[in-house]
């Protein structure tokens, strides 16, 4: 018998009159039940968090800073428990998620740094003007009210992490909605938020079923959303409210450039494994996962052979076993939607170099070379175990291809020069240039976000403490300055 999972209400556990199962990818088994917040119950959480806001922003800064120090300390103790249990609800390899409760651990430590240190005030004089005399305006940062933070499935604990941790850091109550693939995560961040001192009310997860969400997004007393996910769920959620503050954090399909003087065979190597890694570490489910390569012509024919053996050496298999790099999908329908992309690519003239097999939930690390325009892999996020290596010439139009997309995350630029670094920075339209690497690192303290259809906002714990924050100014008159 396989107990339920409560889920956390007002900072208590708490049980819904339905739940639903939680089952793994790799090989179908139960993983958990999770129980389902009523509407009552969801409501009891939202006026909960309406009604402490005040309290919860004049917490002192020890308070907070203590509680999410504990969270981290304990998410370091619990680091295998975690996970195991990140592994299987997710499919995600053991590897991959150790690596992710250790970035969690990361995520509330800097959380806690910077809440001791938030809000010091920043004070400026008036008497710049005459009418000004005697004055000093002193700016300081006000919660904006309750957050709601809508997690992904692919990283189901770092990512609430970065929706929580910012939260508490300035005295904002959050209610979390994790995905309904992978909530066991976020409840078990709920256990170990219990253990603080944080004011009731302040905090709740919620794991309602997706098509409940939209009453969350609409109600009033949560102004600020967090969402991270798809872009056409994303922009609905901020079109259907304009005058909420929105930060989403969406789609890409990160390129990887490597020029042409980035040629020696150290370079080359360095360059194909980091790309045959990072487009299929989380089996390619990630926003800043390698997509796209786009080589210079002077090193593509030398660099193609070494992607495609250093993606072919990727072991595929059982996520639990720490061997394994490259473990299933989140669902067998995502791998088939992933088999019919690249189905879609071929038929159309894309030459496929490696993989394109699917088992199950399954899809084999792939590469293909020369895929056409217009396919749906050359324009959309694949978020799969997929790769496309283009040949182009010159910096310039390495470039421009980087550009040719709705998306822009972030981007890797494999060059040693530091003026065409500068110039990456300039032109490419993304809201994150990596030289030397692949676009897919992120340190957590850093800004992350995207341009154009990849999002607004930024997250990074002290960008996410800003947005979830606005500018308050008190002027003091009749001072000597």
């Amino acid at each position: 018998m396989t107990s339920t999972h409560a889920f956390w209400l007002a900072g208590r556990q708490a049980t819904g009159e339905t739940s639903f199962d939680v089952t793994n990818s790799w090989d179908g088994r139960l993983v958990g039940k999770v129980s389902v917040p009523t509407e009552a119950q969801v409501e009891e959480a939202v006026a909960a968090a309406h009604a402490v806001r005040d309290e919860f922003a004049a917490t002192p800064a020890h308070v907070r800073a203590a509680a999410l120090d504990h969270v981290s300390k304990r998410l370091a103790e619990l680091t295998e428990e975690i996970a195991q249990l990140i592994s299987a609800e997710n499919g995600k390899p053991i590897k991959w998620a150790r690596g992710e409760v250790g970035r969690a651990v990361s995520v509330f430590r800097f959380a806690a740094e910077e809440a001791r240190r938030f809000n010091g005030g920043e004070a400026q004089r008036l008497d710049t003007d005459a009418g000004g005399t005697g004055r000093l305006a002193l700016t300081r940062r006000i919660p904006r009210g309750t957050v709601l933070g809508i997690a992904p499935f692919n990283f189901p604990l770092n990512l609430s992490a970065h929706k929580v941790a910012p939260a508490i850091a300035v005295g904002a109550p959050i209610i979390l909605k994790p995905a309904p693939a992978t909530p066991i995560s976020s409840l078990v961040l709920g256990e170990l938020l219990a253990e603080t001192d944080l004011p009731a009310g302040s905090w709740s997860v919620l794991p309602v079923p997706n098509d409940r969400m939209p009453a969350l997004v609409q109600d009033e007393r949560l102004p600020v959303i967090s969402f991270t996910g798809s872009g056409p769920v994303g922009y609905a959620i901020m079109d259907s409210v304009p005058r909420k503050h929105c930060t989403l954090e969406l789609g890409g399909n990160g390129a990887a450039v490597v020029l042409g003087d980035w040629s020696s065979e150290q370079d080359l190597d360095w360059a194909a494994t980091r790309i045959a890694t990072f487009s299929n570490y989380q089996g390619g489910q990630s926003c800043i996962s390698v997509q796209r390569v786009i080589a210079d012509s002077a090193v593509y024919g030398r660099l193609l052979p070494k992607i495609v053996a250093a993606v072919e050496a990727q072991v595929t298999g059982d996520p639990s076993d720490s061997a394994t790099d490259v473990g299933p999908l989140v669902s067998e329908d995502a791998a088939k939607r992933v088999e019919s992309w690249v189905d879609e690519a071929v038929k159309a003239g894309a030459k496929l170099l490696t993989g394109g097999e699917r088992d199950g939930a399954t899809y084999a690390p792939t590469v293909l070379a020369e895929v056409p325009a217009g396919t749906t892999l050359a324009c959309e996020e694949v978020f799969g175990p997929v790769l496309t290596v283009t040949e182009v010439t010159g910096e310039a139009e390495a470039f421009a291809a980087v550009n040719d997309s709705p998306y822009g995350l972030q981007a890797g630029v494999f060059t040693h020069d530091v003026q065409t670094a500068f110039r990456a920075h300039r032109a490419l339209e993304v809201g994150g240039v990596i030289i030397g690497d692949v676009p897919s690192y992120r340190a957590d303290q850093m800004p992350y976000g995207g341009a154009k259809q990849s999002g607004v906002g930024r997250e990074g714990v002290a960008y996410a403490m800003d947005d979830y924050t606005y500018e308050r100014v008190l002027v003091l008159t009749g001072l000597a300055l």
